[in-house]
């Protein structure tokens, strides 16, 4: 759904240094005035860790690391060692990644009936960005939703460049119907990190939400993944006439 650029193909980033960032965009300063749940995994991570390393901002650092695993799900199962592979991550580093994640890992076990619950297009970027925002091709994802709007599964449907002569509207609400999902939220990405929606984005939003009504299955969002950032096409009222 994204049109072709050919800036999207390059591989040099201009990340800026921590000490070059206004306050207002830093990670804990960005934490206080906009909460937790409007970071992405890798602010958090750099919240963490404090520093990058020469020539790279921390942030930079947290996305590399969380590239090179494939997000959270492969640093839980990174050994302290293996975190050490990826440059800039030291013992201090790795040890402080591992015990971050045994708390998360504890609360879960704490509350094993408690589901995600999305609440806001910030949940629900944030619950695939760190798996989707380095992906080499569009994926179109679903937040399938019970009616209390908790996560019961967020399946992939489509990889590959997508437009509304691939999408089958019918075949996307088959999942729906399996999970017996009450809300759905469509979630795609962009490769080139940059959200903005295209006219194909907003056309296949449309179809979409028109068989969402006929088969009472409520669309709530199109949600477009960058590089730590994100873009509603219900919150910019596109697609959602």
């Amino acid at each position: 759904m994204e049109k072709n650029n050919p800036s999207s193909v390059s591989t040099v980033q201009y990340a800026p240094m921590m000490r070059d960032m206004l306050d207002s965009d830093k990670p804990r300063e960005r934490l206080l005035r906009v909460g937790e749940r409007a970071l992405s995994t890798a602010e958090l991570l750099a919240i963490i860790f404090r520093t990058g390393v020469d020539g790279e901002s921390v942030v930079r650092l947290s996305e590399r690391l969380l590239a090179h695993f494939g997000g959270l799900p492969g640093l839980a199962k990174a050994s302290i060692a293996e975190l050490q592979v990826v440059k800039g991550i030291g013992p201090v580093k790795a040890i402080e990644t591992k015990a971050a994640l045994e708390i998360g890992r504890r609360l879960i076990a704490s509350s094993p009936e408690q589901k995600p619950q999305v609440s806001c297009p910030a949940d629900a970027a944030n619950l695939l960005m760190t798996e989707m925002a380095f992906l080499d091709q569009e994926h179109l994802r679903l937040v399938l939703l019970d009616t209390r709007n908790r996560v019961l599964s967020s399946p992939t449907v489509y990889i590959g460049s997508l437009n509304t002569s691939v999408i089958r509207v019918g075949e996307l609400f088959r999942f729906a119907i399996k999970d017996n999902a009450a809300a759905l939220i469509v979630v795609h990405n962009h490769p080139s990190g940059d959200p903005s929606p295209s006219p194909e984005d907003i056309q296949v939003t449309r179809q979409i939400v028109k068989g969402g009504n006929l088969l009472d299955i409520e669309v709530l969002d199109h949600v477009i993944i960058g590089r730590q950032r994100y873009v509603s096409l219900k919150e910019r009222g596109l697609g959602f006439d």
